[in-house]
């Protein structure tokens, strides 16, 4: 399984209910009518993230997917059967954004997490080793460990989506960041 992960914050004068229904009625419409692939959606409210508005408040949206195909599938989606008008005005309001991939190397994906465990990769390091080493972390948390794809993102190499924090020795650096559900409620 395969996520595009997709960080963005709102522009000043748009109010922060407006901005919310906006990424909800993107997100509903997708589900709706999903694409060929499209494993489902969640959006979560942020802040502290180093690589988003400044450190500031900000949204992070999962968009899962089967595999590589899928997600050139939800790209076209995004503006097709009626969902451009949905994504035309969440886009409208946004000030910026960024945008990464990742893979589910552990765990089951989580339609609702409520911390990200972002993680970094010690020097020398294969993943390999991450991996096994988060292996019973992941089980005991019901979580899911993700890795980034192909260099693609701003954010660390791994994250870690769990519904309560999780304790991550102080050599991966960990970000831990408590997210407050946008999509689905």
């Amino acid at each position: 399984m395969l996520a595009y992960v997709f960080w963005h914050w709102k522009q000043s004068d748009i109010a922060v209910v407006k901005y919310e229904i906006r990424q909800r009625a993107f997100h509903a419409a997708l589900a709706d009518t999903p694409p060929s692939g499209f494993d489902g959606s969640f959006s979560v409210g942020l802040s502290h993230l180093p690589w988003e508005a400044g450190g500031g408040n900000a949204y992070e949206d999962w968009y899962m997917v089967k595999d590589f195909s899928a997600l050139g599938l939800l790209n076209e989606a995004a503006f097709s059967n009626g969902r451009a008008v949905a994504h035309d005005a969440a886009a409208a309001g946004a000030a910026g954004g960024a945008g990464g991939l990742y893979a589910l190397r552990q765990g089951k994906a989580l339609r609702n997490p409520h911390y990200s465990h972002w993680i970094s990769k010690p020097r020398g390091m294969q993943s390999a080793e991450l991996i096994a080493r988060f292996s019973a972390t992941v089980k005991l948390a019901k979580g899911a460990l993700w890795m980034r794809q192909m260099a693609l993102g701003p954010a660390q190499q791994f994250c870690l989506h769990a519904a309560t924090p999780v304790p991550v020795p102080d050599e991966f650096s960990p970000l831990v960041v408590p997210l407050r559900p946008i999509w689905p409620q």
